[in-house]
This record gives C-alpha cells, sequence and structure tokens, in this order.
C-alpha cells in the first residue's frame, strides 16, 4: 500500500488521511487486483463502493472503516476505528499501535488499514 500525491486534495476528509493504492482484497486473498487509478481515487479511498464497483462483496458488511487517533505518548499512538454500513456503525473498536510500527495485531487487512492511517497521522505530526 503505498501513499499516493494529489494536487488540490484535502487530505483531512480522507479516511486514511490520504489517497493510497494497493491491491484490492475485495474478492479475498485467492484474487488480489491491482486497481487503475480511475478506480482507486473515487472508489477504494473513500469506501461506500458497494453498488459501484463490481468486485465489492455483496454480502453484509461494512462499506468503509474510519479511523481516529486517540493519544500519542511517542512510544505507541492509540486509535479508535469505526466500520460503518450504509453511514451506519457497523463494528467499532481500540487499537493500539506500538513504535516502530509493529506486525499486525487485529485482521490483517485493517491492521494495514490502521497502519496506513496512523503513516500518514506521523507525517503531518513528527
Amino acid at each position: 500500500m503505498g501513499l499516493r500525491s494529489v494536487v488540490g486534495v484535502r487530505y483531512a476528509m480522507l479516511p486514511l488521511g490520504g489517497f493510497w493504492d494497493g491491491v484490492c482484497h475485495a474478492r479475498g486473498s485467492g484474487d488480489p487486483w491491482r486497481p487503475d487509478e480511475d478506480t482507486v481515487l473515487p472508489l477504494c479511498n473513500l469506501g461506500y463502493a458497494r453498488g459501484y464497483c463490481d468486485r465489492f462483496p455483496q454480502e453484509d458488511g461494512p462499506d468503509a472503516v474510519r479511523f481516529a487517533i486517540l493519544g500519542d505518548d511517542g512510544s505507541s499512538i492509540r486509535l479508535r476505528y469505526t466500520a460503518e454500513r450504509d453511514h451506519y456503525p457497523h463494528a467499532h473498536g481500540a487499537l493500539e499501535l506500538s513504535r516502530p510500527l509493529a506486525g499486525p495485531p487485529i485482521g490483517e487487512l485493517l491492521a494495514r488499514q490502521a497502519q496506513a492511517y496512523v503513516n500518514s497521522y506521523l507525517r503531518r505530526h513528527d
């Protein structure tokens, strides 16, 4: 997952604190796919791609994940996440990532998104 540079975009509005690209795992790890820029910018980075992306799973589950920093004491960063479905909370929890960022403490994809969000935070605050 890599940060993308896009001029004139308000990064604070983006769920991971910036535009990111990478491999799509919407259909599971057995069918990875790298979306093009026309797909990744409006769908993958903003969430709520159900009904717009033919790779998005149709079963019950979240449409987007949002993160917020709770605290940063210099040795670890605490954050909250909310998985949303149709703009309503679907699941939520708290995470703590140690510095330097350790391996995934939770589900691999959520952990990668959390680390991307924390990396965006660190670029702005370190």
